[in-house]
């Protein structure tokens, strides 16, 4: 097959999944799992090769892969946004004992495993598009299969009043590689009593 019919097959392959979900609602569980971990590979070429991750040399170095979940499409659910009674600006504690400004805009509500969640929706000071938020969470996991500080989400509203969480991305911050950088620290509300096992995992500090 010469190498400009792979390319449109791959591209019909991405067109006809894109279309399944739009129709059915559901994904295509292959298309799925590479999405996701085309993501985690971006992610480690920035740590690896990118002047801005927060690596030293000798880390970037030694660093040979990530450590993940499994991906679990459970993992990924559709949340209803119930926006905060007295939305207002709050100050987030990082790491180094400075803050960071957010709104406190909407709480993310959702089942998992059973359980109805809810978790609070930060939006950046500084944020243009009004329809990206930033989550901040620890779970039973944090501080032994994860990163003891929690981990993060970038979501972006994807309803007039939902929004998908997909914790199977969730990712480390700088923090957890390297003490020199100042991370926020979850709010209250989002420190979860249960094991979140998606996304990113510990980092070695063996390096």
């Amino acid at each position: 097959m010469s190498q400009r019919n792979i390319i449109l097959v791959f591209v019909v392959v991405v067109v006809f999944g894109s279309l399944l979900y739009t129709l059915t609602g559901t994904e295509d569980p292959e298309l799925y799992r590479e999405t996701v971990e085309a993501e985690r590979e971006r992610q480690f070429k920035y740590l690896k090769f990118n002047a801005d991750s927060p690596l030293t040399k000798a880390q970037k170095d030694e660093l040979e892969a990530l450590d993940f979940y499994e991906v679990d499409r459970s993992y990924k659910v559709k949340a209803r946004m119930e926006p905060v009674e007295d939305r207002k600006m709050m100050e987030i504690p990082l790491t180094d004992g400075s803050v960071e400004k957010y709104v406190r805009h909407s709480f993310a509500v959702f089942e998992l495993e059973g359980q109805e969640l809810k978790l609070l929706l930060l939006q950046a000071a500084d944020e243009t598009d009004r329809r990206n938020f930033f989550l901040a969470f620890a779970d039973e996991t944090s501080g032994d299969e994860t990163y003891g500080g929690g981990r993060y989400l970038n979501l972006r509203q994807d309803g007039q009043r939902s929004i998908t969480i997909d914790f199977n991305l969730a990712y480390n911050p700088y923090c957890a590689y390297n003490p020199d950088y100042a991370c926020p620290i979850p709010p209250r509300e989002n420190l979860l009593e249960i094991p979140i096992r998606a996304g990113e995992k510990n980092y070695d500090k063996s390096y």
